[in-house]
């Protein structure tokens, strides 16, 4: 659906389109909508995610089974001196224990006597434990558990992201909006300028004025189409500054038609669209902010790389066993009286390349825990900030409402007087460049109103708002 509304509201078209055409608006819920799904920086978040899936498939590898063959085999002055099959089957589990299945078949004039096995070979199984070192954590176990960390962590750092593009396509809108209208503003003036000049030129040439006057209202009508042409281009470069966050599903940009305007409601509607309505510090729970939990996953993986830097400074004792047998295809064959063994102790004296990155592990995960206090704060602090602002926005509002409605006031008034007799055409322009100034400050006051609330909605970084 998002898709067919799309294509009714925008094209890609080398003309411009026939004055006729009625306006056709676009939301900012609409806009913001197939700017999270079309856009490619939004899709190129989107792939952190997957990135992190292939880091934890990766990682899970390390727990595959695998099939080992190794032959030898060695001719010389035409004497066969030995050929070695050495084949096994091991399967890596989550602790320090690998379990073995072997098979061996050895036979050669010169082979090692310890390498002698029956005719049909020999079969084992068995096993292999670190009992020290890498019993409870070792490199694959860590690496794992790192990478579902990181798929985790993906997550959020994609709805930063997705956050952050929206949070842009929002501003670059109300621009947009701003723009708009502040050119409604200079048009509907100019309408009363060119009203205004058309009664004060039929009244000079009736003999009623001087000529004077019709020259003050051709500056006054002159300069309200000079506005107007600059609000006009500045309006036109804010609609392609918008186009910018505007694609198709096939990663083609697209531009807005001419016909098509912002919606000045939008104010009305910012908080549902960006879910920044009822913001309560007291309650406001920094615990579920995606960038606080990307540091946390960060910290839980430097915490596993710590506990893998512990780890090595245990002394390594790996041992080994096997039951041995001729016929595995009779259980009872594997007995204890049959088996291969072997041990491995190795263990550093001094233990200084082992404590040195312990220390360094330390060192990150300090490093870190400093990182997320300072974020905790600086966000409350910026979100409290953004509260009081909008607070103070709201205040500012009604003030200006106020104001505006006063300058109408005099500005009727003036002109009452003036078409009376009792007044002069530099009065009523004075009133009215006054009332000018005042809806244009309304105007860019509604505009940093809305900013404010789209950086509200970026900090707080909450979850992606339901857009149609």
């Amino acid at each position: 659906m998002m898709k067919h509304v799309l294509i009714c509201l925008l094209c890609l078209s080398s003309t411009f389109s026939f004055a006729q055409d009625p306006p056709e608006v676009l939301t900012l819920a609409e806009y913001l909508g197939y700017v999270k799904t079309f856009h490619p920086v939004v899709k190129q978040a989107r792939l952190i995610a997957s990135e992190g899936e292939a880091k934890l498939m990766e990682s899970r590898g390390a727990f595959d089974p695998k099939l080992e063959v190794d032959f030898s085999k060695k001719e010389f002055k035409g004497s066969s001196y030995y050929n070695q099959l050495n084949t096994a089957f091991k399967i890596p589990t989550w602790y320090g224990i690998e379990l073995k299945a072997a098979y061996e078949n050895n036979d050669g004039l010169y082979l090692s006597p310890e390498k002698t096995v029956p005719d049909d070979g020999l079969f084992g199984v068995g096993v292999s434990v670190s009992l020290m070192r890498d019993l409870l954590i070792n490199k694959r176990m860590a690496l794992l558990k790192q990478a579902r960390l990181y798929v985790k962590q993906a997550k959020a750092e994609q709805q930063l992201q997705v956050n952050q593009i929206l949070y842009e396509a929002a501003l670059s809108y109300f621009k947009w909006l701003q723009s708009y209208n502040e050119k409604k503003v200079y048009e509907a003036f100019l309408e009363n300028a060119q009203f205004r000049f058309d009664g004060i030129k039929k009244s000079y040439e009736s003999g009623e004025l001087p000529a004077i006057d019709t020259l003050e209202a051709r500056i006054t009508l002159n300069t309200r189409k000079l506005n107007l042409e600059k609000a006009r281009i500045t309006y036109v470069k804010s609609g392609l500054a918008l186009s910018n966050f505007l694609w198709l599903n096939d990663n083609t940009p697209v531009e807005l038609r001419e016909q098509m305007i912002p919606d000045v409601e939008a104010g009305n509607t910012v908080d549902t669209v960006l879910n920044t309505s009822a913001l309560d510090m007291e309650q406001l729970d920094l615990s579920v902010h995606p960038k606080l939990q990307a540091l946390d996953y960060k910290l839980q993986g430097l915490n596993l790389e710590r506990k893998l830097k512990m780890n090595a400074l245990l002394p390594r004792i790996d041992l080994q066993y096997q039951f041995l047998s001729e016929t595995p295809e009779l259980a009872s064959s594997f007995n204890t009286m049959n088996y291969k063994s072997g041990l491995q102790v190795n263990f550093p004296l001094f233990l200084r390349k082992e404590r040195g990155a312990l220390r360094l592990a330390n060192l990150k995960m300090q490093n870190m825990e400093f990182d997320i206090a300072v974020n905790r704060v600086s966000l409350r602090n910026k979100i409290d900030a953004l509260n009081q602002e909008l607070a103070s926005y709201v205040n500012q509002t009604k003030y200006t409402e106020v104001i505006v409605a006063d300058y109408q006031t005099m500005l009727e008034a003036e002109e009452r007087k003036f078409f009376l007799g009792e007044s002069a055409l530099f009065l009523v322009n004075t009133r009215e460049s006054k009332l000018i100034d005042a809806k244009l400050k309304a105007i860019e006051l509604e505009t940093a109103f809305n900013n404010t609330k789209a950086a509200l909605y970026n900090v707080l970084a909450r979850p992606e708002p339901d857009m149609p």
